[in-house]
């Protein structure tokens, strides 16, 4: 009997235990919290690190759209990693790799550069027509020249001026480009990404769109980056950042 009873006493015990979870107001494994480095959602991922400035669907925001199939092109998928996990020290990106101090794990950003091409790149971006450099580097290694802003002010004023003004501070159907806080927040790199991706999400045309049937060459982007960072004024408290001229992307 001693046995028997040990037994049931035993078997009543599991039931209680196994009934904690079920009882009123105890959250289910459903219900309690997934820490931060535990979350392997694209859009919950996106939405909590990235939508504040390229857009809750990856357009409209005040930075480069990332739903954008010629720009996911043009950037190598290991500068996307580098980019999200280390950030842009002469711009506006901060580091997000727990190693640099951020938020996320080297899985997640893996989770965002891999979702990010899956949903929004397309294969065949400008057929028939190779993408420039993504950076003045590169360029240079493909036999262009450095950045040269005297050259840049004719490139500008026959494939700018017609949107953002003869002086680059704002015309009917663009913005200003020389605004010194504006300047202040981008890179180098930004400014020759913009020039060649655009801004389809607001109208703002890529380096073949300009002038109908004669894009932009690498020489003349990395030219028109170089006018566009040669108006660009020392914040103060922070050294200033030159164009091209060297050849280093930021």
């Amino acid at each position: 009997m001693s046995a028997r009873a040990a037994w049931v006493g035993a078997a009543m015990a599991a039931l209680l235990l196994a009934g904690c979870d079920a009882m009123p107001g105890r959250p289910t494994a459903a219900d309690r919290e997934v820490l931060p480095t535990q979350v392997t959602s694209f859009s919950a991922l996106y939405g909590r690190n990235c939508a504040g400035c390229h857009g809750a669907e990856g357009r409209f925001g005040a930075a480069s759209p990332l739903n954008d199939p010629l720009y996911l092109a043009l950037v190598p998928p290991d500068t996307l990693r580098t980019i999200i996990a280390q950030g842009v020290p002469e711009g506006m990106t901060h580091a997000f790799a727990a190693s640099a101090g951020g938020p996320l794990t080297d899985a997640q950003i893996e989770i965002l550069v891999r979702d990010m091409r899956a949903r929004w790149g397309r294969p065949g971006v400008g057929p028939g027509i190779p993408l420039p450099p993504y950076s003045a580097a590169e360029a240079a290694r493909s036999g262009s020249g450095p950045g040269n802003p005297q050259r840049g002010t004719a490139v500008y004023a026959a494939s700018c001026a017609g949107c953002h003004g003869p002086e680059g501070q704002g015309g009917s159907r663009g913005g200003s480009v020389v605004d010194p806080a504006y300047l202040a927040l981008v890179s180098d790199q930004a400014l020759r990404t913009a020039v060649i991706a655009g801004r389809p999400d607001l109208g703002m045309p890529d380096w073949r769109g300009q002038i109908a049937g004669t894009p932009l060459t690498p020489q003349q982007i990395s030219d028109v980056v170089a006018w566009l960072a040669g108006r660009r004024l020392p914040p103060v408290g922070r050294p200033g950042s030159g164009a091209e001229v060297g050849g280093k992307p930021s």
